[in-house]
């Protein structure tokens, strides 16, 4: 059915800023393919640890199903404030549960960004970044990171106007699976410190780190919002639970806005929170560090890869064609991968996740070196 002239007229200005995602069209056509060669998808293919599926089990059956308080459930906040408190040492740090770490970011973006200031990102990006920037009237400003994906201070000062509200980092980062070191996070947190900008730190990955441990800016940056989640470590995407902890003023404005939007994260997902926190998942990391390396051994003779060394994804350089080209030709060979202009400026790169079984990563290698020679042979 069609829409009518009148119908466009009540949607609102701010969603004609941006598109539909377009991992989700790339998720759509994924249900449609039978059987599908998945190295799309964003999400762990190991399940949730079943003493937290058995902790939300007895949550939901003992009743504790009701609206939980707009902070958090207690359980939950305390052993996150006691976490954060024993990382950072910082006096004004607290912490509140969120709607997954996408709800944490809405709310950041509608709490600090004013509609004409300026958000800065490194490109490549998380999808979200840019558009949510967009929603409430912000201005994004993504900073070129070609070709190792690592920040440029000083591009990224560069960049700074006195427009400039936010730098937003996120590491190990979505889509190229940079870990920015310790030094580079120096420099980040003092220079927003110094610029007197927020920085806002997307850590959700920070537990897949293969090479070195993760920092955070916040260890030097005591006025850091951070966002982390359940999400990636314990596989509990569909469960939607995140938190934010940063500096007292900013949590209280953040939960004024959550008080009319999400109202909470669900009840019964905290109580199993409480539990994953408990949980080790080192061998999933040490899984993970092994298909990276797997993937890496494989496809770099046949593709241009800056080394990822964390998350679970790489971003390899397209062989000589554009990215709806070739992920046109990975689809006909029932491949599925995401062209890197989703999370870029740039139309150069794909995005590869490895976050799926090994036999499932062997069968898509095989298909991307044939896909790469093939390229080669056209090109000569």
């Amino acid at each position: 059915m069609q829409s009518t002239n009148e119908e466009h007229q009540w949607i609102s200005e701010r969603t004609k800023t941006f598109d539909s995602s377009g991992i989700r069209q790339v998720f759509s056509l994924a249900s449609k393919l039978e059987k599908p060669i998945n190295l799309s998808i964003g999400q762990p293919d190991f399940d949730v640890p079943d003493s937290v599926k058995r902790t939300l089990v007895e949550a939901i059956e003992n009743g504790q199903n009701g609206y939980a308080l707009t902070q958090g459930a207690p359980p939950l906040r305390e052993k996150l404030q006691s976490q954060i408190d024993s990382e950072f040492d910082h006096r004004d740090r607290e912490v509140f549960v969120s709607s997954g770490t996408s709800g944490g970011l809405v709310l950041a973006m509608m709490a600090m960004v004013n509609p004409g200031e300026e958000v800065i990102f490194l490109d490549p990006f998380f999808v979200m970044y840019e558009s949510l920037v967009k929603l409430v009237g912000g201005i994004p400003v993504a900073v070129n990171s070609y070709p190792d994906f690592r920040p440029s201070i000083d591009k990224i000062e560069a960049a700074m106007t006195p427009r400039t509200k936010m730098l937003v980092v996120n590491s190990p980062a979505n889509p190229t699976g940079v870990q920015f070191s310790d030094q580079e996070m120096r420099q980040l947190a003092e220079l927003a410190k110094e610029k007197g900008v927020v920085l806002l730190s997307d850590e959700i990955y920070r537990l897949f780190s293969y090479d070195e441990p993760f920092v955070s800016p916040a260890r030097y940056n005591d006025q850091t919002v951070v966002i982390d989640g359940f999400s990636k470590s314990y596989a509990m995407t569909g469960l939607r639970l995140g938190y934010v902890h940063g500096p007292h003023a900013i949590m209280e404005a953040m939960l004024k806005v959550q008080q009319y939007t999400f109202i909470c994260a669900p009840h019964p997902v905290q109580i199993a929170g409480v539990t994953a926190l408990d949980t080790d998942i080192s061998q999933h990391v040490d899984d993970y560090r092994k298909k990276r390396d797997f993937m890496m051994d494989r496809l770099s003779k046949y593709y241009e890869i800056s080394p990822p060394n964390g998350a679970f994804y790489l971003f390899p350089k397209l062989p000589g064609m554009n990215g709806d080209e070739f992920v046109a030709r990975a689809i006909e060979n029932n491949l599925l991968v995401i062209p890197g202009k989703i999370f870029s400026h740039q139309d150069t790169h794909f995005r590869i996740s490895y976050a799926a079984s090994d036999d499932t990563l062997d069968q898509g290698v095989e298909i991307l070196k044939r896909m790469a020679l093939s390229a080669s042979n056209a090109g000569r």
